[in-house]
């Protein structure tokens, strides 16, 4: 059966997408800039309708799993820890409240399905532990990333305040008012504690407890010698800059000389089970009749579980710490 295309489809096509580029000319030009100023962060956007900064610092730390202090609001530390660095702002209760209601349905629809009790459990269990933990997890490593992708940006942006004769708390409040989260609202936080009592020191020590970037050590060990010995902090900063560029770029050449194991490891893992999914569907028999089998579950779970160390081994080849 031959396919005729219509060309009047096309020129609806071409019509809806001049719409829309229409609309968002329109958009475009009324736009306030005040508006995307306030819109940056979100410190910024909570200063909109709130402009109490302390206010606003309180709403923060809460928002991250402190208290109002700035203290852990749980006692198990690792997991605050952990939430705190992840960058969620939904707050403890409601991220248990929501890994409670997940694990509940979760155990409920295998139970519906597989009408077993033990493996709807398992499952319950597997979404209200683990899954949670490797998400988090998940979300930590992408927030430093994208933090470590900001930060030399941000110390050239201190180092240009610096020379121009502004002192370290209003160059680090620059930082948070002109950069996009997560860094803008995280040197917003340093900010507002220094306005608030804290010293410079201790304020950038909380920045680090906050992310645990492995850059920001460097970054607060310089601004803390410079306060007691004193020197040139413009000079040490830029030179800091360089430095975090040069690893970047490192870690760059790493990866794009590691692609090729990385390549590797997604086709070996990925062929056996690409190749069992089409025999499957050409010959639905080859597997049927042995798929009840305990002797076959008994092969496939060693057999996963040996894929899954050589990924493991793989994974660690090709990723390293620089």
């Amino acid at each position: 059966m031959s396919f005729e295309f219509d060309p009047i489809y096309l020129v609806y096509a071409f019509v809806a997408a001049s719409a829309v580029l229409f609309v968002e000319g329109i958009y475009l030009l009324c736009f306030s800039g005040d508006s995307y100023r306030h819109n940056v962060n979100r410190r910024l956007k909570l200063l909109k309708d709130e402009p109490n900064r302390e206010n606003i610092l309180l709403q923060l730390r809460r928002e991250r799993g402190l208290t109002s202090t700035g203290d852990y609001s749980i006692g198990f530390e690792s997991f605050n820890k952990l939430l705190l660095q992840s960058g969620l702002t939904i707050g403890v209760s409601k991220l248990l409240l929501i890994v409670a209601v997940g694990a509940v349905v979760a155990c409920g629809m295998v139970y519906v399905v597989r009408n077993d009790i033990v493996q709807a459990l398992m499952i319950g269990l597997f979404c209200g532990t683990i899954l949670p933990y490797l998400v988090l997890r998940f979300l930590r490593g992408r927030r430093r990333k994208a933090f470590g992708a900001q930060f030399p940006d941000a110390l050239d942006m201190i180092v240009r305040s610096l020379r121009a004769g502004h002192p370290v708390p209003i160059a680090i409040s620059m930082v948070s008012r002109e950069m996009k989260d997560p860094i803008g609202s995280e040197f917003g936080i340093v900010g507002d504690e220094i306005t608030y009592g804290a010293d410079l020191e201790s304020a950038l020590r909380n920045l680090y407890f906050r992310v645990g970037q492995d850059d920001l050590p460097l970054f607060v060990t310089a601004v803390g010698i410079q306060a007691s010995t004193g020197g040139n902090l413009g000079e040490i900063l830029e030179n800091l800059s360089k430095v975090i560029r040069e690893r970047f770029k490192m870690r760059r050449k790493v990866r794009a000389l590691a692609s090729e194991g990385r390549a590797s490891a997604l086709i070996l893992s990925s062929l056996p089970i690409l190749l069992m999914m089409v025999i499957h569907f050409v010959a639905p028999n080859f597997y049927g009749g042995v798929w009840d089998e305990d002797l076959t579950k008994k092969v496939l779970m060693a057999a996963g579980s040996w894929m899954a160390i050589g990924n493991f081994v793989m994974y660690r080849m090709v990723n390293f710490r620089i």
